[in-house]
């Protein structure tokens, strides 16, 4: 009988601390994405200047392609889809890979 209240209080604490592991993962997504939208504002900003960085990273991007982005995430993300022939999600995983380089120089 004391080994299933034992159990029963273990069940009542983690079902508690469930919203909680939950909260924290929300609010560090909500902070990532945050970061990611502040630096591509700087982006924007200083296209000329992240365009060569965007070059080296993809050097089959064209300067038409580059002038076209205009340091658009979205529209990075579409042209290195057609240029290298991957999909929506491999190029995303791409650019996401690079925001966090970018990231951490910031």
């Amino acid at each position: 009988m004391r080994s299933i209240a034992i159990l029963a209080a273990c069940a009542a604490v983690a079902v508690a601390s469930v919203p909680l592991v939950a909260g924290a993962q929300t609010t560090a997504q909500t902070t990532t994405q945050n970061d990611a939208q502040t630096m591509w504002e700087k982006v924007k900003g200083s296209w000329n200047q992240t365009k060569g960085a965007v070059k080296e990273q993809w050097g089959e991007l064209t300067d038409d392609d580059l002038l076209a982005i205009e340091g658009r995430r979205d529209q990075l993300v579409g042209k290195i889809q057609t240029r290298y022939g991957i999909s929506r999600e491999a190029a995303e995983a791409q650019v996401g890979a690079w925001e966090k380089g970018r990231l951490k120089d910031m």
